[in-house]
């Protein structure tokens, strides 16, 4: 199989470079190339969150890659650190409060 990121992704990859460093980029390619021996060892996220989805996530260094399989193509569609909201970006789901927004400033 072969991985083809999206620009989203690509740009990711540039910044989180640029702010967590070299290592970390590499450890995080590391792990979404080892996708290409098992696509699908990584939770999807209709079986997880019982959302329909095509989307599969790999967490790896503090990071979340989603991504998809198409044919004989591991497609990364983003990345979002931990700390990010990303069912409310993707999915548009909120699983923290206005509250605790609020509180936290985030």
């Amino acid at each position: 199989m072969k991985i083809q990121y999206s620009p989203d992704a690509s740009d990711k990859l540039r910044k989180l470079k640029q702010t967590a460093g070299s290592k970390t980029v590499r450890n995080l390619m590391d792990a979404i190339n080892g996708l290409t021996a098992n696509p699908r060892k990584s939770p999807s996220i209709e079986n997880m969150l019982a959302i329909p989805s095509p989307y599969y996530f790999l967490h790896a260094e503090h990071n979340y890659v989603f991504y998809r399989i198409e044919q004989e193509t591991i497609f990364v569609t983003d990345i979002y650190h931990e700390r990010e909201d990303f069912m409310w970006k993707m999915f548009g789901i909120r699983l923290r409060s206005q509250e605790s927004i609020d509180y936290w400033g985030e």
